[in-house]
């Protein structure tokens, strides 16, 4: 009898985690299906507001490779999520001074940095009509001009992306330009 409960048990766990893991795998695809739809960050900026040049500009301070784009801006201009998502972090981080980070469709991060404040809180799910944060000069932006370091990471590295620089050529897999998605939608 008490072998039979056993065996019960052991089958409806496995059962369980079965169903676990194919809802995961369900979750993981549809977020791959799920469009973008891409827009610039910075209320009002253009072209004329950010290098094109600058994604993965070497030498470039602490972090060695500028991972992303600033986007220059008045103090106190409003930030929106470049596309819908949850935002997973909003605070203070070291040379990002204040920022946000938000997960979005294709299982991407999308990262805000040097904000003068956030206006958005964890597990707020945001769209492109929220402003999540105002453009400043926090962290190591300090005395510089005023912008939004905007960047975009994914969670699922994208090997094709990966190159022979010896300095962080294996970075590439997981940071994505967001100037070309910036520049799609213009």
């Amino acid at each position: 009898m008490k072998e039979e409960k056993k065996q019960v048990k052991k089958s409806v766990f496995r059962r369980l985690l079965r169903g676990l893991f194919f809802f995961a795998i369900i979750v993981f695809i549809l977020g791959f299906l799920i469009p973008e739809d891409i827009q610039m960050p910075v209320q009002g900026a253009s072209k004329n507001d950010y290098n094109a040049q600058s994604f993965w500009a070497y030498p470039w301070g602490k972090s060695v490779t500028h991972k992303g784009v600033d986007i220059f801006a008045k103090k106190g201009t409003a930030i929106k999520p470049a596309t819908y998502g949850i935002v997973l972090y909003t605070g203070t981080l070291g040379i990002g001074g204040n920022v946000v980070c938000i997960l979005s469709p294709k299982w991407k991060i999308h990262y805000y940095a040097h904000m003068q404040e956030t206006k958005t809180s964890i597990l707020s799910f945001v769209n492109q009509s929220t402003v999540i944060g105002t453009v400043g000069d926090s962290g190591n932006a300090k005395g510089k001009p005023l912008h939004l370091h905007y960047g975009v990471w994914t969670a699922i590295p994208y090997p094709w992306l990966y190159d022979d620089d010896a300095i962080q050529g294996w970075k590439k897999m997981f940071f994505l330009d967001p100037i070309k998605a910036i520049e799609h939608r213009d």
